[in-house]
């Protein structure tokens, strides 16, 4: 059966982690304001290109090249406020004629239900969530703009459709402790930790861990990924509330491997750079799932040129530096480079699945909810 931890979500996690520290919150650039920072310290963008964690000035379309933010935008947000609060409120401290009304943050399936819903009467403008399966459903009930070429083809093509377009990536890692095994003991290929020797956790209920699932489903079919849960469900594959817990655990020695995104690896080292914790990725199969956070202009928004333009500064330099930094995850313009000692976008091994795909999760929860000892 699986061993299920209650702890608390990842805000509360993160505040109250003593391993992680005021420092480790504060992330590698220190661009999280405090009560005690005047008010041009709380603009994020000021920190970009200081030299601050031996990086200088980043790749890309500067925001100084962008047209200027202009007006009032209602943004919908699936992405934590904990994570991209000080961003959106230093684009409004950039620009003294842009306010943003909310945001509104919620759960990413919750917001795209609710953008569905409401149809013509939803007062979002911009879908900013943090993974491709809500933006590919908001775009399947016909609640998306297309987006200009030039927007586009900031990013890879891999990374957008015509309706919404990739702002960070992440791909699926396993974190290991490094105190009970090495990277050789470390399986690079999913199947095999289905009887992987060591103690495993993971975060079943998160989206993240779903749309892994999912890619495995797709992949492989979903006979084969039954009895892969089945098996890491009966070697006693311990449940976790969220990613950033199962990465404290394994670098607390209380599991010796799991199943997260990378970037909560980068979080757990900030705070503690000495944690026996380190990662391997997977080849070519579902564990090494690249998926990507994004935003969509709303189709029937009344501010189309401002929330486009939105989304145009999400791509630039210094936004992009502001996820590299900041949130741990990969930028997706291609002059920027990820935090940490991590392969480009271009040397992972990824799968070959659209990440659009990976917003047939029904079917995913559904397999998921059939197995007993799988909680979510």
């Amino acid at each position: 059966m699986t061993k299920q931890h209650d702890l608390t979500g990842r805000r509360a996690f993160l505040v109250g982690s003593t391993a992680l520290g005021t420092a480790g919150l504060a992330g590698c650039m220190g661009l999280i304001g405090s009560d005690d920072d005047d008010e041009d310290d709380e603009n994020v963008f000021n920190q970009i290109g200081s030299g601050r964690s031996g990086r200088g000035q980043p790749g890309g379309t500067p925001m100084s090249e962008l047209p200027d933010l202009e007006g009032e935008l209602h943004i919908y947000s699936g992405r934590n406020e904990f994570l991209v609060g000080t961003l959106i409120s230093s684009l409004e401290d950039q620009y003294d004629d842009f306010v943003v009304e909310g945001p509104r943050y919620a759960d990413s399936s919750y917001l795209a239900n609710q953008i569905a819903e409401a149809g013509a009467g939803t007062n979002a403008d911009v879908f900013f969530t943090v993974d491709s399966a809500a933006l590919g459903e908001v775009a399947s009930e016909g609640m998306s703009r297309s987006l200009s070429d030039d927007v586009l083809e900031m990013v890879p093509e891999e990374f957008r459709t015509d309706e919404w377009v990739g702002t960070s990536g992440r791909i699926r890692t396993i974190p290991y402790n490094s105190s009970a095994f090495s990277e050789s003991d470390m399986p690079t290929s999913i199947s095999d930790y289905a009887d992987f020797e060591g103690d495993l956790g993971w975060a079943p209920s998160y989206g993240s861990c779903q749309s892994f699932v999912t890619a495995m489903r797709i992949l492989e079919g979903e006979e084969a990924t039954r009895e892969w849960l089945q098996s890491v469900v009966d070697n006693g594959i311990t449940g976790y509330n969220n990613e950033m817990a199962v990465c404290q655990a394994v670098a607390d020695g209380e599991i010796d491997a799991g199943f997260t995104n990378h970037y909560y690896i980068q979080r757990v080292l900030e705070g503690s750079p000495d944690a026996p914790i380190e990662t391997v990725f997977t080849e070519g199969d579902a564990g090494a799932t690249f998926d990507v956070a994004g935003a969509t202009v709303i189709e029937n928004t009344d501010n189309a040129e401002l929330a486009e333009n939105f989304v145009r500064h999400l791509l630039s330099a210094e936004v992009q530096e502001f996820f590299a930094v900041e949130t741990f995850e990969y930028p997706l313009i291609p002059e920027a480079e990820p935090v940490g000692e991590l392969p480009s976008v271009d040397d992972l091994n990824v799968p070959d699945i659209d990440p659009s795909e990976l917003s047939d999760l029904q079917p995913t929860l559904d397999l998921m909810r059939s197995i007993d000892g799988i909680s979510i």
